[in-house]
């Protein structure tokens, strides 16, 4: 049986017209007919969406309405269907089978969370709680993203990187430690916990000051097991530093008002200094970016137009591939964990296999900023999906099946500076207009 529909659900006189079965994995509220229809050549997923939409809604009038997206032999169309029947050598005699999903974009925007100055790191890895580094010179946690409880105090520069580290070994499951990189030279490591009930943010001051870096820290990474961290610096080196604190340097304390005679604190943060376990030395510039997937592997990317993959236990560079733009981000994921996907100096985000030796063309290649990237990151439960910001104020979602983003967001008014996904179906992002916005609802 054959109908024939337009977008709005109604019979259409189309000159042309392609037979359609929508298919979809979905559970059975979400299932239309299997029976073929007619539709409209000219109609692009917008189109497809509604025709969808009004079959729900005729099985169930409680139904409400929803954007959907459509595949067709694995692809995400973003076309019109006679176009992209053209493009892909489809014939468009027979019954095109198309497979819907649900789209993939934010349904809400919580208020943003004010900082005083550029929110230039923000890290997204526990559901709980969002922490974020601030050209201020402060890390803060933002409990549910809406209250900040903890304010992590003495940098003497921006923070340019922040990460919760996943410790394996802890004293008790509410505590929770955070390192942090500045352009102070240093990094510094600090415990909180996270159950405290607090009417004013808690002033937490660093356990461990590691200052053997020679210039900015721009980047940081804790490692699997959560015992080391590294990082990359404007000095070209990459170090790597124990997160155990000695038994002598106790616990994280609050900051109590008091005044210190400078030599007397200066004293008091020497006693807290780390050193580093190892050094890793092959960058010609900044290294802007540092990533530690695997326990025994470091991926870099650099100003140098490098990736570099790195052996933790011999120091040695296992795999360089040089891509001819200055590199700002980076990180490891999709399908085996294997790609690789950097941003720098120009619009464009690259996706590379190294398990395809010989080969230095990206496996994807999208297209859609207007300025450089500043963040990229996969989305840690699916292995299509994946994040960029830029310095054009926009915040874009990928999925490999298709060249096009599959939602766009621009609350800033300014650069965006980092971005992370949070609670899996969040993305946070922090930038130059000193704002840590939060667009939740997106379904993955």
């Amino acid at each position: 049986m054959e109908r024939d529909m337009d977008a709005s659900g109604g019979s259409t006189e189309a000159s042309r017209q392609i037979r359609v079965r929508f298919t979809t994995k979905l559970p059975p509220p979400l299932r239309v007919p299997t029976t073929s229809l007619a539709v409209p050549s000219n109609l692009s997923r917008m189109g497809l969406s509604e025709i969808v939409n009004h079959l729900l809604k005729n099985m169930d009038s409680e139904y409400q309405f929803q954007p959907f997206d459509f595949l067709v032999d694995g692809e995400l169309i973003r076309m019109p269907l006679e176009q992209f029947l053209l493009a892909k050598g489809i014939s468009a005699e027979k019954v095109l089978e198309m497979e819907y999903i649900k789209a993939v974009a934010p349904r809400k925007q919580e208020d943003p969370c004010l900082h005083d100055d550029w929110v230039s790191a923000v890290d997204g890895s526990n559901s709980s709680f969002i922490l974020t580094g601030c050209y201020d010179g402060l890390a803060r946690i933002w409990k549910g993203g809406a209250v900040c409880t903890h304010i992590f105090e003495g940098h003497s520069g921006a923070i340019t990187s922040a990460s919760i580290i996943n410790r394996k070994e802890v004293e008790s499951e509410n505590s929770l430690y955070v390192a942090t990189g500045s352009k102070d030279r240093s990094l510094r490591l600090w415990k909180f916990d996270a159950a405290e009930h607090v009417e004013h943010p808690l002033r937490i001051r660093a356990y461990k000051i590691l200052q053997e870096h020679t210039s900015s820290v721009q980047s940081i990474s804790s490692a699997p097991s959560g015992d080391m961290v590294c990082s990359g610096s404007w000095d070209c080196s990459i170090k790597l530093w124990e997160v155990k604190a000695s038994e002598a340097e106790g616990d994280a304390v609050s900051i109590k008002k008091r005044k210190l005679l400078s030599d007397a604190a200066e004293w008091e943060e020497s006693q807290l200094e780390g050193t580093a376990t190892s050094t890793l030395v092959g960058h010609t510039q900044c290294v802007s970016s540092v990533v530690w997937p695997e326990l025994q592997t470091i991926y870099s990317a650099s100003w140098d137009h490098s990736i570099r993959q790195w052996d933790v236990q011999t120091g040695n560079e296992t795999w360089n591939m040089v891509c001819g733009k200055a590199l700002n981000c980076l990180d490891v994921g999709g399908e085996s964990s294997a790609l690789v996907v950097a941003g720098g100096s120009d619009p464009v985000l690259r996706i590379w296999d190294p398990r395809k030796p010989g080969t230095l063309a990206p496996v994807f290649q999208f297209s859609s900023h207007s300025s450089w990237i500043t963040a990229c990151k996969w989305h840690t439960r699916s292995w299509i999906h994946l994040l960029s910001a830029s310095y054009d104020g926009k915040v874009m979602l990928w999925d490999l099946r298709t060249a096009w983003p599959l939602a766009t967001i621009d609350s800033h008014k300014d650069k965006v500076l980092c971005a992370d996904w949070w609670k899996n179906d969040s993305v946070i992002s922090g930038g130059a207009d000193s704002k840590l916005f939060i667009c939740s609802g997106i379904q993955i």
